[in-house]
Protein backbone atom coordinates (compact mmCIF):
# COMPACT_ATOMS: atom_id res chain seq x y z
CA UNK A 1 0.00 0.00 0.00
CA UNK A 2 1.31 3.44 -0.94
CA UNK A 3 1.27 6.26 1.61
CA UNK A 4 1.04 9.96 0.71
CA UNK A 5 2.57 12.20 3.37
CA UNK A 6 1.89 15.94 3.29
CA UNK A 7 1.26 18.68 2.50
CA UNK A 8 4.50 20.27 3.68
CA UNK A 9 5.09 24.02 3.53
CA UNK A 10 8.42 23.31 1.85
CA UNK A 11 10.28 20.19 0.80
CA UNK A 12 14.03 20.41 0.23
CA UNK A 13 14.88 17.17 -1.60
CA UNK A 14 18.58 18.12 -1.90
CA UNK A 15 18.69 16.63 -5.37
CA UNK A 16 20.62 17.95 -8.35
CA UNK A 17 23.48 19.33 -6.26
CA UNK A 18 27.16 18.67 -7.00
CA UNK A 19 29.06 16.47 -4.54
CA UNK A 20 32.03 18.83 -4.41
CA UNK A 21 32.72 22.53 -3.99
CA UNK A 22 30.78 25.59 -2.95
CA UNK A 23 26.98 25.82 -2.87
CA UNK A 24 24.65 28.81 -2.83
CA UNK A 25 21.17 28.70 -1.35
CA UNK A 26 19.80 29.62 -4.77
CA UNK A 27 20.88 26.17 -5.96
CA UNK A 28 18.44 24.46 -3.61
CA UNK A 29 15.29 22.99 -5.12
CA UNK A 30 12.33 23.98 -2.95
CA UNK A 31 8.97 22.29 -3.49
CA UNK A 32 6.23 24.49 -2.05
CA UNK A 33 3.18 22.70 -0.63
CA UNK A 34 4.74 19.38 -1.47
CA UNK A 35 4.18 15.75 -0.63
CA UNK A 36 5.99 12.42 -0.64
CA UNK A 37 4.63 9.05 -1.72
CA UNK A 38 6.30 6.09 0.01
CA UNK A 39 5.91 2.34 -0.35
CA UNK A 40 7.83 -0.58 1.18
CA UNK A 41 10.27 1.77 2.87
CA UNK A 42 11.21 3.59 -0.33
CA UNK A 43 10.28 6.92 -1.88
CA UNK A 44 8.00 6.57 -4.90
CA UNK A 45 7.59 10.25 -5.77
CA UNK A 46 8.24 13.77 -4.46
CA UNK A 47 6.17 16.58 -5.99
CA UNK A 48 3.53 19.24 -5.24
CA UNK A 49 0.88 17.66 -2.99
CA UNK A 50 -2.11 18.25 -5.27
CA UNK A 51 -0.23 16.74 -8.19
CA UNK A 52 0.46 13.61 -6.16
CA UNK A 53 -3.20 13.41 -5.09
CA UNK A 54 -4.22 13.31 -8.75
CA UNK A 55 -1.52 10.83 -9.77
CA UNK A 56 -1.96 8.48 -6.78
CA UNK A 57 -5.70 8.66 -5.91
CA UNK A 58 -5.73 5.35 -4.01
CA UNK A 59 -2.94 6.29 -1.58
CA UNK A 60 -3.43 6.05 2.14
CA UNK A 61 -3.02 9.57 3.53
CA UNK A 62 -0.80 10.85 6.35
CA UNK A 63 -2.09 14.41 6.56
CA UNK A 64 0.20 17.16 7.88
CA UNK A 65 -2.01 19.81 9.46
CA UNK A 66 0.54 22.48 10.39
CA UNK A 67 3.46 24.32 8.79
CA UNK A 68 6.38 21.93 8.27
CA UNK A 69 9.62 21.82 6.30
CA UNK A 70 10.72 18.38 5.10
CA UNK A 71 14.37 17.31 4.72
CA UNK A 72 16.13 13.99 4.19
CA UNK A 73 17.25 12.29 7.39
CA UNK A 74 20.75 13.34 8.45
CA UNK A 75 23.72 10.99 8.03
CA UNK A 76 26.28 11.15 10.84
CA UNK A 77 29.35 9.57 9.26
CA UNK A 78 31.69 9.68 12.30
CA UNK A 79 30.71 8.66 15.85
CA UNK A 80 32.06 6.65 18.78
CA UNK A 81 28.73 6.02 20.53
CA UNK A 82 29.59 2.47 21.68
CA UNK A 83 31.35 3.03 25.01
CA UNK A 84 30.85 2.91 28.76
CA UNK A 85 31.57 5.54 31.38
CA UNK A 86 32.25 9.25 31.02
CA UNK A 87 35.34 11.44 30.90
CA UNK A 88 33.86 14.30 32.92
CA UNK A 89 37.07 14.48 34.97
CA UNK A 90 39.05 15.00 31.74
CA UNK A 91 36.72 17.82 30.75
CA UNK A 92 36.97 19.52 34.14
CA UNK A 93 40.77 19.35 33.92
CA UNK A 94 40.74 20.65 30.32
CA UNK A 95 38.63 23.73 31.09
CA UNK A 96 40.83 24.34 34.14
CA UNK A 97 43.76 24.67 31.76
CA UNK A 98 45.41 21.23 31.79
CA UNK A 99 46.97 20.01 28.53
CA UNK A 100 46.15 16.82 26.63
CA UNK A 101 49.37 15.21 27.87
CA UNK A 102 48.80 16.29 31.46
CA UNK A 103 45.34 14.75 31.38
CA UNK A 104 46.71 11.52 29.88
CA UNK A 105 49.44 11.32 32.54
CA UNK A 106 46.76 11.70 35.21
CA UNK A 107 45.02 8.60 33.88
CA UNK A 108 42.63 10.29 31.48
CA UNK A 109 42.39 10.33 27.71
CA UNK A 110 41.46 7.48 25.37
CA UNK A 111 42.96 4.88 27.71
CA UNK A 112 40.45 5.83 30.41
CA UNK A 113 37.58 4.95 28.05
CA UNK A 114 39.38 1.76 27.02
CA UNK A 115 39.61 0.68 30.66
CA UNK A 116 35.91 1.35 31.32
CA UNK A 117 34.71 -0.22 28.08
CA UNK A 118 36.79 -3.35 28.55
CA UNK A 119 35.09 -3.90 31.92
CA UNK A 120 31.57 -3.38 30.53
CA UNK A 121 29.60 -6.42 29.37
CA UNK A 122 27.96 -6.74 25.96
CA UNK A 123 24.48 -6.00 27.32
CA UNK A 124 25.65 -2.69 28.79
CA UNK A 125 27.34 -1.67 25.54
CA UNK A 126 24.23 -2.61 23.52
CA UNK A 127 21.98 -0.59 25.84
CA UNK A 128 24.31 2.43 25.73
CA UNK A 129 24.59 2.34 21.95
CA UNK A 130 20.83 1.95 21.45
CA UNK A 131 20.07 4.83 23.81
CA UNK A 132 22.46 7.17 21.99
CA UNK A 133 21.30 6.03 18.56
CA UNK A 134 17.67 6.60 19.51
CA UNK A 135 18.44 10.10 20.77
CA UNK A 136 20.14 10.81 17.45
CA UNK A 137 17.14 9.36 15.59
CA UNK A 138 14.74 11.58 17.54
CA UNK A 139 16.86 14.55 16.40
CA UNK A 140 16.60 13.58 12.73
CA UNK A 141 19.79 11.52 12.34
CA UNK A 142 18.62 8.35 10.59
CA UNK A 143 22.00 6.82 9.62
CA UNK A 144 24.88 6.59 12.10
CA UNK A 145 28.43 5.33 11.69
CA UNK A 146 29.65 3.68 14.92
CA UNK A 147 33.31 2.92 15.65
CA UNK A 148 34.95 0.42 17.94
CA UNK A 149 38.33 1.52 19.30
CA UNK A 150 37.80 1.44 23.06
CA UNK A 151 38.69 -2.25 23.21
CA UNK A 152 42.18 -2.42 21.69
CA UNK A 153 42.55 -6.14 22.23
CA UNK A 154 41.01 -9.16 20.53
CA UNK A 155 38.23 -9.87 23.02
CA UNK A 156 37.16 -6.28 23.61
CA UNK A 157 37.22 -5.16 19.97
CA UNK A 158 35.07 -8.18 19.08
CA UNK A 159 32.80 -7.39 22.03
CA UNK A 160 32.30 -3.82 20.82
CA UNK A 161 31.58 -4.76 17.22
CA UNK A 162 29.22 -7.53 18.27
CA UNK A 163 27.47 -5.02 20.53
CA UNK A 164 27.08 -2.59 17.61
CA UNK A 165 25.66 -5.41 15.49
CA UNK A 166 23.20 -6.36 18.25
CA UNK A 167 22.27 -2.72 18.86
CA UNK A 168 21.15 -2.42 15.25
CA UNK A 169 18.36 -4.91 16.09
CA UNK A 170 16.95 -2.61 18.78
CA UNK A 171 16.97 0.76 17.04
CA UNK A 172 15.27 1.89 13.85
CA UNK A 173 18.36 3.92 12.94
CA UNK A 174 20.78 2.43 10.42
CA UNK A 175 24.11 1.70 12.16
CA UNK A 176 27.28 1.42 10.05
CA UNK A 177 30.06 -0.31 12.06
CA UNK A 178 33.75 0.56 11.70
CA UNK A 179 36.75 -1.16 13.27
CA UNK A 180 38.98 1.41 14.98
CA UNK A 181 41.32 -1.09 16.64
CA UNK A 182 44.03 1.34 15.46
CA UNK A 183 42.85 4.12 17.79
CA UNK A 184 46.16 4.04 19.66
CA UNK A 185 48.74 1.40 20.53
CA UNK A 186 47.41 -0.06 23.77
CA UNK A 187 49.54 0.41 26.84
CA UNK A 188 49.46 -3.31 27.57
CA UNK A 189 50.79 -4.33 24.13
CA UNK A 190 54.46 -5.24 24.24
CA UNK A 191 55.81 -4.34 20.84
CA UNK A 192 56.11 -1.65 18.19
CA UNK A 193 53.25 0.14 16.47
CA UNK A 194 54.03 -1.89 13.35
CA UNK A 195 53.75 -5.11 15.33
CA UNK A 196 50.40 -4.06 16.80
CA UNK A 197 48.99 -3.15 13.40
CA UNK A 198 50.26 -6.43 11.96
CA UNK A 199 48.51 -8.23 14.83
CA UNK A 200 45.25 -6.51 13.86
CA UNK A 201 45.70 -7.51 10.22
CA UNK A 202 46.60 -11.13 11.03
CA UNK A 203 44.36 -11.90 14.00
CA UNK A 204 41.46 -9.46 14.26
CA UNK A 205 40.37 -8.41 10.77
CA UNK A 206 39.92 -11.97 9.42
CA UNK A 207 37.50 -12.73 12.27
CA UNK A 208 35.58 -9.51 11.64
CA UNK A 209 35.23 -10.56 8.01
CA UNK A 210 34.22 -14.11 8.97
CA UNK A 211 31.51 -12.87 11.35
CA UNK A 212 30.39 -10.07 8.98
CA UNK A 213 30.85 -7.54 11.76
CA UNK A 214 32.23 -4.77 9.53
CA UNK A 215 33.90 -4.11 6.19
CA UNK A 216 35.45 -0.80 7.31
CA UNK A 217 38.62 0.14 9.19
CA UNK A 218 39.82 3.43 10.64
CA UNK A 219 43.18 4.56 12.03
CA UNK A 220 44.24 7.58 14.08
CA UNK A 221 47.31 9.18 12.49
CA UNK A 222 48.90 11.45 15.06
CA UNK A 223 52.05 11.88 17.14
CA UNK A 224 50.24 10.29 20.09
CA UNK A 225 48.79 7.46 17.99
CA UNK A 226 50.21 6.00 14.73
CA UNK A 227 52.79 7.30 12.28
CA UNK A 228 51.98 8.13 8.68
CA UNK A 229 54.25 5.39 7.30
CA UNK A 230 52.86 2.61 9.50
CA UNK A 231 49.31 3.80 8.83
CA UNK A 232 49.68 3.75 5.05
CA UNK A 233 50.97 0.17 5.14
CA UNK A 234 48.09 -0.86 7.44
CA UNK A 235 45.45 0.73 5.24
CA UNK A 236 46.85 -0.78 2.07
CA UNK A 237 46.95 -4.26 3.59
CA UNK A 238 43.45 -3.84 5.04
CA UNK A 239 42.17 -2.94 1.58
CA UNK A 240 43.76 -6.11 0.23
CA UNK A 241 41.68 -8.00 2.81
CA UNK A 242 38.53 -6.32 1.48
CA UNK A 243 38.11 -3.49 3.97
CA UNK A 244 37.23 0.08 3.02
CA UNK A 245 39.24 2.74 4.84
CA UNK A 246 38.65 5.96 6.69
CA UNK A 247 41.22 8.01 8.62
CA UNK A 248 41.42 10.22 11.70
CA UNK A 249 43.58 12.81 9.95
CA UNK A 250 45.25 16.15 10.73
CA UNK A 251 43.60 16.70 14.11
CA UNK A 252 46.63 18.15 15.89
CA UNK A 253 49.33 17.89 13.20
CA UNK A 254 49.26 17.57 9.42
CA UNK A 255 50.10 14.45 7.43
CA UNK A 256 47.13 12.16 7.92
CA UNK A 257 45.11 13.56 5.03
CA UNK A 258 48.02 12.84 2.69
CA UNK A 259 47.94 9.20 3.81
CA UNK A 260 44.15 9.05 3.40
CA UNK A 261 44.34 10.22 -0.20
CA UNK A 262 47.28 7.93 -0.98
CA UNK A 263 45.40 4.96 0.47
CA UNK A 264 42.21 5.77 -1.43
CA UNK A 265 40.30 6.24 1.83
CA UNK A 266 36.60 7.02 1.69
CA UNK A 267 37.10 9.93 4.07
CA UNK A 268 39.66 11.94 6.00
CA UNK A 269 38.12 13.12 9.27
CA UNK A 270 39.01 16.02 11.61
CA UNK A 271 41.39 18.17 9.47
CA UNK A 272 41.79 20.96 12.04
CA UNK A 273 45.54 21.07 11.31
CA UNK A 274 45.29 20.73 7.52
CA UNK A 275 47.46 23.15 5.56
CA UNK A 276 47.04 24.39 2.00
CA UNK A 277 48.85 21.27 0.81
CA UNK A 278 46.38 18.85 2.42
CA UNK A 279 43.40 20.94 1.38
CA UNK A 280 44.53 20.88 -2.26
CA UNK A 281 45.10 17.11 -2.14
CA UNK A 282 41.65 16.47 -0.71
CA UNK A 283 40.00 18.78 -3.23
CA UNK A 284 41.55 16.87 -6.13
CA UNK A 285 40.62 13.46 -4.71
CA UNK A 286 37.44 11.47 -4.17
CA UNK A 287 38.12 11.33 -0.42
CA UNK A 288 35.39 13.07 1.57
CA UNK A 289 36.65 15.77 3.95
CA UNK A 290 34.72 15.17 7.17
CA UNK A 291 34.83 18.06 9.63
CA UNK A 292 33.96 17.52 13.30
CA UNK A 293 32.89 20.75 15.04
CA UNK A 294 31.92 18.84 18.18
CA UNK A 295 35.58 18.04 18.82
CA UNK A 296 36.54 21.68 18.34
CA UNK A 297 33.87 22.74 20.83
CA UNK A 298 34.86 20.04 23.32
CA UNK A 299 38.58 20.75 23.10
CA UNK A 300 38.28 24.52 22.87
CA UNK A 301 40.21 24.68 19.61
CA UNK A 302 39.68 26.16 16.16
CA UNK A 303 37.37 24.54 13.61
CA UNK A 304 38.54 22.57 10.60
CA UNK A 305 38.93 24.83 7.53
CA UNK A 306 35.59 23.93 5.98
CA UNK A 307 35.32 27.20 4.05
CA UNK A 308 38.73 26.78 2.43
CA UNK A 309 38.05 23.12 1.65
CA UNK A 310 34.84 24.03 -0.16
CA UNK A 311 36.44 26.94 -1.99
CA UNK A 312 39.16 24.60 -3.28
CA UNK A 313 36.52 22.13 -4.50
CA UNK A 314 36.44 19.40 -1.83
CA UNK A 315 33.45 17.29 -0.81
CA UNK A 316 32.82 18.39 2.79
CA UNK A 317 30.66 16.45 5.23
CA UNK A 318 29.88 17.44 8.83
CA UNK A 319 29.75 14.73 11.53
CA UNK A 320 29.33 14.80 15.30
CA UNK A 321 32.36 12.76 16.52
CA UNK A 322 30.11 11.88 19.48
CA UNK A 323 32.51 10.35 22.00
CA UNK A 324 33.12 10.41 25.76
CA UNK A 325 36.27 12.51 25.58
CA UNK A 326 36.53 15.34 23.09
CA UNK A 327 32.93 15.52 21.80
CA UNK A 328 30.45 14.45 24.51
CA UNK A 329 27.59 16.71 23.35
CA UNK A 330 26.61 14.57 20.39
CA UNK A 331 24.15 17.10 18.95
CA UNK A 332 24.89 17.15 15.23
CA UNK A 333 22.60 20.04 14.28
CA UNK A 334 23.81 22.38 17.02
CA UNK A 335 27.42 21.68 16.09
CA UNK A 336 26.78 22.24 12.37
CA UNK A 337 24.82 25.44 12.99
CA UNK A 338 27.47 26.95 15.27
CA UNK A 339 30.26 26.02 12.86
CA UNK A 340 28.35 27.52 9.93
CA UNK A 341 28.46 30.93 11.61
CA UNK A 342 32.18 30.67 12.35
CA UNK A 343 33.20 29.28 8.95
CA UNK A 344 30.61 31.21 6.89
CA UNK A 345 28.95 28.15 5.37
CA UNK A 346 25.75 28.66 3.41
CA UNK A 347 22.57 26.84 4.44
CA UNK A 348 22.89 24.76 1.28
CA UNK A 349 26.46 23.77 2.17
CA UNK A 350 25.47 22.74 5.69
CA UNK A 351 22.42 20.72 4.67
CA UNK A 352 24.38 19.00 1.91
CA UNK A 353 27.19 18.25 4.38
CA UNK A 354 24.71 16.49 6.66
CA UNK A 355 23.06 14.43 3.93
CA UNK A 356 24.13 13.79 0.34
CA UNK A 357 27.80 14.69 0.90
CA UNK A 358 28.05 12.47 3.99
CA UNK A 359 26.61 9.47 2.13
CA UNK A 360 29.72 8.60 0.07
CA UNK A 361 31.84 8.52 3.24
CA UNK A 362 29.77 5.46 4.17
CA UNK A 363 29.38 4.13 0.60
CA UNK A 364 25.64 4.83 0.76
CA UNK A 365 23.90 5.39 -2.57
CA UNK A 366 20.21 5.45 -1.57
CA UNK A 367 20.01 7.94 1.32
CA UNK A 368 20.66 11.64 1.85
CA UNK A 369 18.23 12.85 -0.82
CA UNK A 370 14.47 12.75 -1.33
CA UNK A 371 14.07 11.10 -4.71
CA UNK A 372 12.30 8.10 -6.22
CA UNK A 373 14.06 4.87 -5.28
CA UNK A 374 15.79 6.33 -2.22
CA UNK A 375 15.10 5.08 1.29
CA UNK A 376 12.21 6.98 2.88
CA UNK A 377 14.28 8.54 5.69
CA UNK A 378 12.56 11.88 6.34
CA UNK A 379 12.47 14.59 8.99
CA UNK A 380 10.04 17.50 9.32
CA UNK A 381 10.69 20.76 11.19
CA UNK A 382 7.89 22.88 12.72
CA UNK A 383 8.34 25.95 10.51
CA UNK A 384 7.26 27.25 7.11
CA UNK A 385 10.76 28.52 6.20
CA UNK A 386 13.80 26.20 5.95
CA UNK A 387 16.13 29.03 6.97
CA UNK A 388 14.79 28.81 10.53
CA UNK A 389 16.54 25.47 11.05
CA UNK A 390 20.03 26.98 11.23
CA UNK A 391 18.77 30.37 12.42
CA UNK A 392 17.79 28.83 15.75
CA UNK A 393 21.26 27.24 15.95
CA UNK A 394 20.03 23.71 16.48
CA UNK A 395 17.40 24.45 19.13
CA UNK A 396 14.64 23.79 16.60
CA UNK A 397 14.37 20.00 16.42
CA UNK A 398 12.34 17.89 14.00
CA UNK A 399 8.75 17.40 15.11
CA UNK A 400 8.38 14.25 13.00
CA UNK A 401 10.92 11.66 11.82
CA UNK A 402 10.29 8.75 9.47
CA UNK A 403 12.65 5.80 9.05
CA UNK A 404 12.06 3.70 5.94
CA UNK A 405 8.62 5.29 5.71
CA UNK A 406 7.60 4.48 9.29
CA UNK A 407 6.92 7.34 11.70
CA UNK A 408 9.35 6.94 14.61
CA UNK A 409 9.08 10.41 16.21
Amino acid sequence: MKLLIGPFSQILPLTGLPLKGTLQDEQLTIIEKGGVVVSDGKIVAVAPYKELQREYPDCELAFIDRPMVLLPGFIDCHTHICFDGTRNRDYAMRIAGKSYLEIARAGGGIWDSVTKTRIADVVTLVENTVARANRHLKEGVTTIEVKSGYGLNFESELKMLRAIQQASLYTAATLVPTCLAAHMKPRDFNGTEEAYLQWALNELLPVLKEESLTNRVDIFIEETAFSAAASLTYLQKARELGFAATVHADQFSAGGATVAVAAGALSADHLEASSDKEIALLAKSDTVAVVLPGASLGLGMHYAPARRLLNEGACVAIASDWNPGSAPMGDLLIQAAVMSAAEKLSTAEVLAALTLRAAPALQIKDAGQLAAGFVADLQAYPTADFRDILYYQGKMKPAMVWKKGDLVQ
